[in-house]
Order: C-alpha cells, then sequence, then structure tokens
C-alpha cells in the first residue's frame, strides 16, 4: 500500500484525510497521467454514493479533472459495479467512484478503474500519487484546452440497470425484501428488480447524506432479517453502501455470507457447466466449512490475500469465473470485471427460483467451523500497522496460537487495507477455545501498540 491509495482506493474521514484539495490534486493527477500518449482528451466516468461529502468531493475532482484538461461525465449517485460497467461501455479512460464502501458516513474515499472496468493498476495508482504528493502545482490548461462536463450519465446508468435485469435469469414467483444501505443501490436496485415477476419491498432506500450504512445494509442485517420473517417472504437481500457487496438473509431471518453464497452459485454453475475450471477463488478469510463443501463437489478453491482487487487478480491468473470474500464481495468475471452486489443479488434469486427450495435448504448444506474476528484500532494509519506486524512478541504469540491450535483450526492477523484496524480471526472446532485464543490476541496487540 502507498502513502494514499490503500487496497480499495483512497480513504479516510472527510475534511480530517480526505479534504477537497486533496480531491483536486488526485482529479489534476489523473487527468494528467491518462491524458500520456493521447491526441485526443482523455473522458473520465465519475459516480457517487449518498454520503453528505459526496458532492463536495464530486465538485473537487471534477474541478482538477478539467483543469488539467480531461472531459468529464458524472453519473450522479450509482453504485461502484455502475462506474465499471459504464467506464467500459462507453470506452471512456478511467472511471473514478467516491465512496467508502460499507464504512460510517463520515468517511469517504476515492477509487479508479481503468478504460476496461478493472481496478486501476499499481503502476498507474503510484504515478498519480507521486503527482499529488511531490508538492509541485500541476500545469493547468487554458483556452480550448481545459476539460467539459458531459451529459449523458442517465442513459448510462439506465444501460447498467437493463443489464442486470436481462441477467436475471427465469427469477419467478418470489417474494424479496431488498435493504439498499440508504445508499447508492437506492438509485438502482428497485428500477432492476421492479421489471422481474417478482413481489419486492425496498427498506433503507431513503439517504438523507448521514445514514448510509446505519444499522442496515450488509454488514447490519438485524432489521432485514427481521422484515423478511415478519411479512412471511421468501428472501432477503442486504447491499452495502456502494453496492459492491450483497449478503442474504434466508426465509427465517438468517444471514448468509459470501462463502456460503458462493458455495450455492459455484454448484449450480458447474452443474451447468458455467464454472470454469470447476474452480473458486475465496480469500484466506473464506470458513473451512467453504473448503469442506468444495471438495464434497468436485470445485477447486484457490485462495487469494483479502480484498477483491486480488480476488480478481488471482482469478484473472486461473481463468476462474467466480470468485468473492466472505464479507459479499461475488464477482462473476463472465459478466463483470468488479464485484456487484445488484448481480450477485440476482444470480442467487435465479437459483432459489429454478430450484423450488427454500434458502434455508440450499444454505444447510454448507457447515461453518465456528470463525471469530475481532477489530483492534490502531493509531499511526498504515505505518501503525506495519510496526504492529512486524513486532517480534505479537508474531511470537501468533505462533503459539498456531501451535495450539494444529491442524484442527488456524489463526490470521492482518492489517486492514480500509481502516485502522488490525484485524484478528480464529476459526477451530471449538467456540471456547475460537473466543480465548482471539481474545488472548487481541490484548496482546493493545498493550504493544502502547508500547511501540
Amino acid at each position: 500500500m502507498g502513502q494514499l491509495f490503500g487496497t480499495d482506493g483512497i480513504r479516510g474521514i472527510a475534511n480530517v484525510d480526505l479534504k477537497v484539495e486533496l480531491a483536486f490534486k488526485v482529479g489534476q493527477a489523473a487527468a494528467v497521467v491518462l491524458a500520456k500518449g493521447k491526441k485526443s482528451k482523455p473522458v473520465i466516468i465519475i459516480g457517487k454514493d449518498t454520503r453528505i461529502s459526496s458532492d463536495m468531493l464530486e465538485a473537487a475532482l471534477i474541478a482538477g479533472i478539467c483543469s488539467s484538461g480531461a472531459d468529464v461525465i458524472p453519473l450522479g449517485v450509482a453504485p461502484t459495479p455502475t462506474v465499471a460497467f459504464i467506464t467500459a461501455k462507453a470506452k471512456a479512460d478511467a472511471g473514478i467512484v467516491i465512496s467508502a464502501s460499507h464504512n460510517p458516513y463520515e468517511y469517504n474515499g476515492i477509487k479508479i478503474f481503468n478504460g476496461q472496468g478493472y481496478k486501476l493498476s499499481d503502476n498507474l495508482e503510484n504515478e498519480i500519487e507521486t503527482l499529488v504528493l511531490s508538492g509541485h502545482e500541476l500545469p493547468l490548461k487554458i483556452n480550448g484546452e481545459m476539460g467539459l462536463v458531459l451529459s449523458g450519465g442517465e442513459d448510462y446508468v439506465e444501460m447498467y440497470i437493463n443489464s442486470i435485469a436481462a441477467a436475471s435469469e427465469n427469477i419467478s414467483g418470489l417474494k424479496v425484501v431488498f435493504d439498499c444501505a440508504n445508499g447508492a443501490s437506492s438509485r438502482t436496485a428497485k428500477r432492476i428488480f421492479e421489471k422481474l415477476p417478482i413481489e419486492i419491498v425496498m427498506i433503507n432506500d431513503k439517504p438523507n447524506g448521514s445514514n448510509i450504512n446505519d444499522c442496515c445494509g450488509s454488514t447490519n442485517t438485524e432489521l432485514l432479517g427481521n422484515t423478511v420473517v415478519k411479512l412471511g417472504y421468501d428472501i432477503g437481500v442486504a447491499f452495502d453502501g456502494d453496492a459492491d457487496r450483497c449478503i442474504i438473509v434466508d426465509e427465517e431471518g438468517n444471514e448468509v455470507d459470501g462463502d456460503t453464497m458462493m458455495a450455492v452459485c459455484g454448484e449450480a454453475m458447474k452443474k451447468a457447466g458455467k464454472l470454469k475450471k470447476d474452480t473458486i477463488v475465496a480469500t484466506v478469510m473464506s470458513n473451512i466449512g467453504f473448503k469442506l463443501f468444495a471438495l464434497e463437489k468436485g470445485i477447486k478453491l484457490l485462495y487469494s490475500a483479502v480484498g477483491d482487487r486480488n480476488v480478481l487478480e488471482l482469478m484473472l491468473q486461473s481463468g476462474a469465473s467466480l470468485g468473492g470474500e466472505k464479507s459479499g464481495h461475488l464477482i462473476f468475471l463472465d459478466e463483470s470485471t468488479t464485484g456487484d452486489g445488484q448481480l450477485a443479488a440476482a444470480k442467487f434469486l435465479s437459483i432459489v427460483s429454478g430450484t423450488g427450495k427454500t434458502v434455508s435448504e440450499l444454505t444447510g448444506q454448507i457447515k461453518h467451523f465456528p470463525q471469530l474476528i475481532l477489530n483492534v484500532p490502531i493509531e499511526g494509519g498504515n505505518a501503525g500497522k506495519n510496526v504492529i506486524m512486524a513486532d517480534a512478541v505479537v508474531c511470537a504469540h501468533i505462533a503459539q496460537a498456531e501451535q495450539e491450535l494444529g491442524e484442527t483450526g488456524r489463526v490470521l492477523v492482518r492489517p486492514s487495507g480500509t481502516e485502522d484496524l488490525i484485524r484478528v480471526m480464529v476459526e477451530a472446532q471449538n467456540i471456547s477455545q475460537v473466543e480465548e485464543i482471539a481474545n488472548r490476541l487481541a490484548q496482546i496487540i493493545r498493550t504493544r501498540m502502547k508500547i511501540c
């Protein structure tokens, strides 16, 4: 990770870490880098989520981009995968999303896609970061060389909506509750799924700038589960703030995580001959129960580091068509270049509708090992996280825990790529052992943080 770009773009608290001056410079630098070798002006797509700071940062980005001679097509509020899709369809030079995904509303972020709709390469991110941090004023274009703000954004959003509706094969007869997390899917989800012969109810689809992800969406499915049970519906679908992830709840209100969704989708795709290489790419955070299910079904699991960028990279290397994360980022590479919560929902609903089984019947065959993830706040940003991860005492305690578990479980301690946290994950057959080891390691990290 660089000084600005983490595993999922630039993140920070708006007007504290992520100020308009920084957004302006990122816009300038992106335009300069993308203009290299081009005879015409670069074109950049911009979408944003519903945070109160998104309008402000969008204005700063557009000003920076246009001042350095690139044109902009603003989409307004749009999910992250919508921006990736449109960037490729419009043959633009890049797409920029203003969002902090599942984080609280006071955070925001900037992430950039290349012209093919994939996350920007590390090399190009480094070029942009170098220009932003150089301290030098970037050249301003004058007269007709300045960039323009172009129209057409709504037509492109409608194109995306139609594409997801078209991918919703043979879905009918279901009763579905959708939780939009008061985020970007508030603009698109109803327009997609009301096209289908299903009964839908939308909740948390009235964003006000500060209620995004607030006790709702994929990180908090309690209200969704209660609503599904109260209404007697078949399934609930929860998106996060920028709708690049999706979590399901079954007819009894129980949460179905990304591992289980991949298992169900992977088995169905394999039966249909659509699971390339009979392979799914998961991450090191995936549950051992997923691995055992895959072995039983003749599916090969490959493991990447955490982060949808890493999942995608391994998918491209291995030729896999399905990959994702426990958190609900699912990538269907034959149809999308990035995690897409609304596409994942369509795929899962298609399977439920096609089998005639309840969600709990479909998902009950995947047995999860007890797993606990504790988040330990860290001071000092990436530098602070690096110090803890390299600390000899912390490393020794991790090794001791791994030895205790042996082959019956595992420990994973890693820095978050999006927040100032160290994540401690412990998985084993015995929940009391899981809790004891996880809490012990978290306390060691807290103690060492004060000393280091």
